[in-house]
């Protein structure tokens, strides 16, 4: 660390589905950091899965383009290399890392894995958390073990499709009935997901998810209000004010979200406090059901027939431009964007600090 600030990591890209929307989120941060408290090391992770290092930073970055970080492409060795033995800018070392990487290869516990290995602080949740958070199946175990109402679901890994896809239709649509929604177990930014609205919309959804996961998840639809609320924190986590999402589509796809810009953003939600509450509540339960560190965004349905709150997913690295929905929720909440990555900052070093002190031995 330099005498006077801390020096982060950010690391973006990666290869993954989600690959352009990390650019975005690394663009964001880089130019909303307090350069006077931190300076920022850059890590930029190719769509092949090759790592650059760039300079260190110490003002904000120009254009997102510059993100692709020039000079010869290595592998993660070479950048840890530098990470390791403070070879970026000579006795230059990391103090926290900052993985912005959404999806597979950076939100599902790898990277984080790599990064406790390594015994590098880093901000977010922890491995089991990002694995339990990116696969759509086992998130949703965990949310009826913790009791938590959900819609209903029905789940096969590729092999199984091709050994007995109609066994599986029929049972799903004795189980679910149509419209369903298909998706990718292991992925997130709305990639891959198609609704089915007969057996040959199932059969063309179903092949189309497993172009981005071994494992399909297929749940039941439900007519609802899509309402959010951010968690912050370690083991006394806070919840924001909930916002919900007005989609511009059918539902809320990756065009919805990313593209086409008409899908609005309603924050605080236009909810009663009880319900509001209710919100808050559940969020916080299903950040401790996957043992959630850090940050995390929980999403839920609200059933218009009955108003009842169901667990949709929980995202542990979403998106974080200060235009997404994750800050804009602590924004209303009273934290402002620049006040949340020094609190991220905090989180990471005291969960960091508090391993520190286990002791690995049978002394």
């Amino acid at each position: 660390m330099s005498d006077t600030k801390l020096t982060v990591g950010l690391v973006y890209g990666g290869k993954s589905g989600e690959h352009e929307v990390s650019l975005q989120t690394a663009f964001a941060v880089m130019n909303a950091f307090d350069y006077v408290k931190y300076e920022i090391i850059p890590f930029y992770i190719s769509k092949q899965g090759l790592w650059k290092v760039g300079a260190v930073l110490d003002a904000p970055f120009g254009a997102i383009e510059q993100l692709k970080l020039g000079g010869e492409a290595g592998d993660m060795g070479m950048a840890l290399n530098a990470v390791f033995s403070g070879l970026t800018g000579g006795s230059q070392v990391i103090d926290v890392m900052f993985p912005l990487l959404h999806g597979t290869n950076g939100e599902d516990g790898t990277i984080q894995g790599l990064f406790e290995m390594a015994n590098i602080p880093y901000i977010g949740a922890g491995v089991l958390a990002s694995s339990a958070g990116m696969d759509k199946v086992v998130m949703k175990k965990l949310f009826g073990e913790a009791g938590l109402d959900q819609c209903e679901y029905c789940y096969f890994n590729i092999s199984s499709w091709k050994r007995k896809s109609h066994e599986l239709i029929i049972g799903l649509e004795d189980k679910l009935g149509y419209p369903v929604f298909v998706k990718p177990a292991n992925l997130g930014s709305s990639v891959g997901i198609s609704k089915a609205v007969d057996k040959e919309s199932l059969i063309k959804a179903v092949d189309f998810a497993f172009r981005y996961d071994t494992k399909v998840i297929i749940e039941e639809f439900v007519d609802a209000r899509e309402v959010e609320v951010s968690v912050l924190g370690n083991e006394e986590p806070e919840a924001s004010v909930p916002g919900e999402i007005v989609s511009s589509g059918e539902y809320y796809d990756y065009a919805a979200k990313y593209t086409d810009g008409k899908s609005q953003m309603l924050i605080p939600a236009p909810v009663d406090s009880e319900v509001a509450d209710r919100l808050r509540e559940s969020a916080i339960q299903a950040f401790r059901a996957i043992e959630g560190s850090g940050i995390t965004r929980a999403d839920f349905f609200l059933r218009k027939s009955d108003g009842k709150i169901l667990i949709n997913e929980v995202n542990t690295m979403p998106g974080f431009t200060p235009f997404s929905m994750y800050p804009l929720l602590w924004r209303e909440t009273g934290v402002s964007y620049q006040a949340l990555l020094d609190r991220m900052i905090e989180l990471a070093l005291e969960r960091y600090h508090f391993k520190q002190n286990l002791k690995y031995d049978n002394e």
